[in-house]
């Protein structure tokens, strides 16, 4: 699917669907009826176009950010983990969101609402079509197996878009491909719609990939994405056995290196099990399907790909991968004492002849996550500093990895006259986060040696990491070492939880996953105290009930004439 021209169909659905901001509510207009696609090559048309919309962007390349299928404003720049970076004047409304001051006419909360509306709007309509040509008979009908695959398909993607909308709105309206048009309210939760769909999707998906093609989801993104939507309910039971059926399913983790996840030459690796196909140059398209959510956040100044210096890492972060002289991570806050922070402050000769520290004691996952000033950064060469940020007072010292990709794919991997348009996926679930989540159910369910086993084997893996090394020398103390027990439940819940933090930052996860523990007002008030002492606007935020949630765009409260609600605080 990498290759499919998602462009030349999305404008179709756009051409049939009419892809107008108020789709909730409009009818659809426009040169081409959806008798027209009743057929089995309109059916699968409409599919792609679902699938299309799962990198956030309808038309262009500028403006996809709240949509971002990475999530890095919302997962990440919300929580601890991440400032918006560049400077404080380019795109404020972002400021809000790190800031937890949102107003509902954020356009990044419109711009997720928006996209993730219009690809529920192509779920529905291939649902709608599909149901229509099936019901007729005759030889232009689909078998009974692939229409079953097609149905599961879109409504994997569905409960996807829904996930991404509940996520950060928690009042959602659920429309069908029976709503016909109609106000629905935002006033039930739709997360029994959402399980729903995804328990036809892992009823009806096979695990090999429909039409053998990379990228359409299968049985095992259908389990995992239901295992991880159970867990956020907290039926522990359930997920678990989702989770643990995909890991069996799989080969060991510890086979599968820790950097081919942000390897755009590794991609729909054996870790993969959902993600987010992007491509450039090769469909035809000026950047349009490529990784546009995250087009802002490559390095500033005179760095060798560069944008706008948006998506830093936080001193917090940083200072995470910290671990003791056993190499265990400091689970009791102690990374916080003594804090690196590069050569963030330093002025005049100390910060021309700065030098990183090689001693640090670290996990050498910090060098795929942040990259740090005198650190070789992909193949770039030594991370140069404040020459790559564009205002280290606004956003700090680091830069983030993750997103990023090697010169080496400079000409192949990056969209024509825009070499922050890569073609890099974005994984929506790995198997170590699979590992993770499987983890946490263990612990719930009191089973610690199983979560103790997990854990370590997101640990051994990232043993086996190759140290970055200057002139020869390893550039930190790196270890990473295994867990000999996990004495209680509360030991093993915050050992589970720090690992996840570790091991997927900048993913797209830190902020609903803290959000579901319940611990957002604690994590980030604590978190603020500590950022704030190096960064002003981050002084005296308190964080009230309202903001595990954001508000609704104004502009669809408006349209609905009533009928979408607001949620409470804002």
């Amino acid at each position: 699917m990498k290759h499919i021209k998602y462009i030349l169909l999305s404008l179709l659905i756009c051409i049939t669907f009419s892809c107008k901001k108020e789709f909730l509510t409009v009818q659809p207009q426009g040169q081409l009826s959806e008798d027209q696609l009743m057929s089995q090559d309109g059916v699968e048309g409409l599919l792609i176009g679902a699938y299309g919309l799962l990198n956030g962007n309808v038309n262009g390349t500028w403006g996809n950010y709240g949509a971002a299928p990475s999530q890095w404003l919302f997962g990440e720049v919300a929580s601890d983990n991440a400032h918006k970076g560049s400077s404080t004047g380019d795109q404020p409304p972002m400021n809000a969101i790190e800031q937890h001051s949102p107003t509902s006419t954020n356009d990044n909360l419109s711009n997720l609402w928006d996209r993730c509306f219009e690809g529920i709007q192509r779920c529905n309509s291939t649902l709608r079509v599909l149901a229509s040509l099936q019901a007729g008979g005759g030889s232009g009908k689909f078998s009974d197996a692939r229409a079953k695959e097609i149905q599961g398909e879109a409504r994997l993607l569905r409960a996807h878009y829904y996930f991404f909308l509940v996520r950060v709105f928690k009042s959602v309206p659920y429309v069908t491909e029976a709503s016909n048009g109609t106000f629905v309210p935002n006033d039930k939760d739709i997360y029994p719609n959402i399980i729903a769909d995804l328990q036809y999707a892992v009823a009806n998906l096979s695990t090999t990939k429909p039409k053998n093609q990379k990228g359409r989801v299968d049985k095992y993104a259908a389990q995992a994405y239901l295992g991880k939507v159970y867990l956020y309910q907290k039926k522990y039971t359930e997920a678990y056995d989702l989770l643990n059926a995909v890991i069996l399913a799989k080969a060991d983790l510890t086979t599968m290196p820790y950097s081919d996840n942000f390897d755009i030459t590794k991609e729909d690796g054996p870790e993969t099990i959902m993600a987010v196909e992007h491509s450039v140059g090769t469909d035809g398209t000026s950047g349009d399907n490529g990784n546009v959510g995250d087009m802002l956040n490559f390095p500033y100044g005179n760095a060798p790909i560069n944008c706008c210096g948006f998506f830093q890492p936080s001193i917090d972060l940083a200072n995470s991968f910290k671990v003791s002289t056993l190499g265990l991570p400091l689970l009791d806050g102690s990374y916080r004492n003594n804090p690196y922070q590069s050569d963030l402050g330093l002025t005049g000769s100390a910060k021309d002849n700065y030098v990183v520290d090689k001693t640090l004691p670290l996990d050498p996952r910090i060098e795929s996550t942040i990259g740090r000033r005198g650190v070789p950064y992909r193949d770039w060469g030594l991370m140069a500093g404040d020459t790559w940020i564009r205002d280290s007072s606004n956003g700090g010292p680091f830069i983030a990895v993750k997103n990023t990709i090697d010169i080496a794919q400079l000409t192949s991997g990056t969209a024509p006259g825009a070499t922050n348009v890569s073609g890099l996926n974005v994984n929506l679930i790995r198997l170590g986060d699979v590992y993770l989540m499987a983890a946490e159910c263990a612990v719930e369910k009191g089973d610690l040696s199983r979560a103790l086993t997990l854990v370590n084997a997101v640990r051994a893996r990232a043993a086996k990491i190759t140290p970055q090394t200057i002139n020869g020398t390893p550039a930190a103390a790196y270890k990473v070492s295994q867990y000999p027990a996990f004495p209680d439940d509360t030991y093993a819940r915050n050992a589970v939880r720090f690992e996840r933090r570790l091991e997927l930052a900048m993913e797209g996860h830190r902020f609903f996953d803290l959000v579901r523990w319940g611990i957002v007002k604690q994590t980030l008030e604590s978190y603020f105290a500590f950022e704030g002492g190096y960064f002003n606007y981050l002084k005296g935020i308190s964080i009230e009930s309202r903001d595990e949630y954001f508000p609704l765009p104004q502009d669809q409260i408006d349209r609905s004439k009533g009928t979408l609600k607001q949620n409470t605080g804002y």
